[in-house]
């Protein structure tokens, strides 16, 4: 059994895409997959739910089936920081009350492959004194950095991996998608994150088309992941 945290260098640096073909990767190993984003703002309303396009595209890639609520049991509206689409909602957001949730799922889940997708880069406050990647470090998983390849990347990489380091928490690896289609230099900037960050390399994406959530349905995303799977070495 595998789990993982998965973090990136910013927000749309592309975990849940990335998320998305490393569980794609591993169905094609016949493992089973288990995607949860237990923290998502950004939801839209669907009925008497709020859902996440990228919460739903984690959904569709768990093998056996989940819920919704299982994958994301924390659903905000405003697409903002989520200590402020919490205190919109009203409501505070806990570790302790997360770290209960995802452990009885994690019990009750056993899945071969299972990535727990972060909220923004690796310092996103959950409330006043907490910030999300604390979920990471109570439950003392490995870490998968998402290096959104854009100007500035190279830093923010360094800066998020010394940090992870810095909780004890063991970096598992690192990939490289290319958000921005026309980065200057991009063969040259991975090259340097190539020598800086110490840490196994996973993968290189190359730009694959616009997948945010305002510009691709659920099954074009799935597509998009299937193809970036293939510039993966998996897990």
């Amino acid at each position: 059994m595998s789990r993982y945290f998965v973090t990136g260098t910013d927000t749309d640096a592309g975990k849940t895409f990335v998320s998305a073909a490393l569980l794609t990767s591993a169905r094609r190993q016949g493992r089973t997959t288990l995607g949860l984003k237990p923290v998502a703002a950004g939801c839209e309303r669907d009925g008497d739910m709020l859902r996440n396009i990228d919460a739903l595209l984690l959904q569709a890639l768990s093998f056996p089936p989940v819920d919704y609520a299982t994958v994301n049991p924390v659903a905000l509206e405003p697409a903002i920081a989520p200590h402020l689409a919490a205190q919109r909602a009203g409501v505070q957001i806990r570790l302790d009350d997360l770290e209960r949730m995802l452990q009885r799922t994690l019990d009750m889940r056993p899945g071969d492959t299972i990535l727990i997708e972060g909220a923004g880069g690796w310092r996103v406050p959950l409330n006043a004194e907490e910030d999300l990647s604390g979920l990471a470090v109570r439950l003392e998983l490995p870490v998968i950095l998402v290096v959104g390849m854009r100007l500035g990347c190279i830093s923010h990489a360094r800066l998020t991996l010394e940090a992870i380091r810095a909780e004890g928490l063991r970096v598992t690896g690192w990939v490289a998608n290319q958000i921005d289609p026309n980065m200057r230099e991009y063969e040259a900037n991975l090259e340097t994150l190539h020598r800086c960050l110490d840490a196994p390399f996973l993968g290189a994406i190359p730009w694959l088309g616009d997948t945010s959530a305002e510009s691709s349905n659920l099954s074009e995303l799935q597509a998009k992941a299937a193809q970036a799977a293939e510039y993966l070495s998996g897990l």
